[in-house]
């Protein structure tokens, strides 16, 4: 069974995440939005696929506030965690290809997930083309 890492802020969105990769997709779904934890996570290879939420107000990293951007840049830049697929998810719509270039992510998915199908089909994709 594949591995979803989600690093989400907001718990309500956790729960949507969590409920569509285990009970749509069929994936073992984790949980964490402090930065020290997601990189051990991607590095011991415990995650095949990682969404991560733009926005991530209370997530710091070497005692520097991050987001989600700068997190990706951190895990892409890394030759050990660069191959892990990461899909931006985000309420921010209009933004898309500026995050993508920025943080060198896989994919972006924007928020709120309308189509549950679409979004665990374009995980599945992202797993399958690493």
């Amino acid at each position: 069974m594949k591995t979803v890492l989600v690093v989400e802020d907001d718990p309500l969105n956790w729960q949507i995440f969590e409920i569509l990769l285990t009970r749509v997709g069929g994936f073992v779904a984790k949980h964490t939005e402090d930065v020290a934890e997601v990189i051990h996570i991607a590095r011991s290879r415990a995650a095949d696929a990682i969404l991560m939420d733009v926005s991530l107000p209370n997530s710091y990293y070497d005692g520097k506030s991050v987001d989600g951007i700068e997190i990706t840049q951190l895990l892409k830049s890394n030759p050990i965690t660069a191959n892990i697929p990461v899909i931006l998810v985000t309420a921010n719509q209009g933004e898309r290809e500026d995050f993508l270039k920025q943080s060198g992510a896989d994919d972006y998915i924007p928020k709120p997930i309308v189509d549950r199908h679409a979004f665990v089909d374009r995980v599945k994709a992202a797993i399958a083309s690493h």
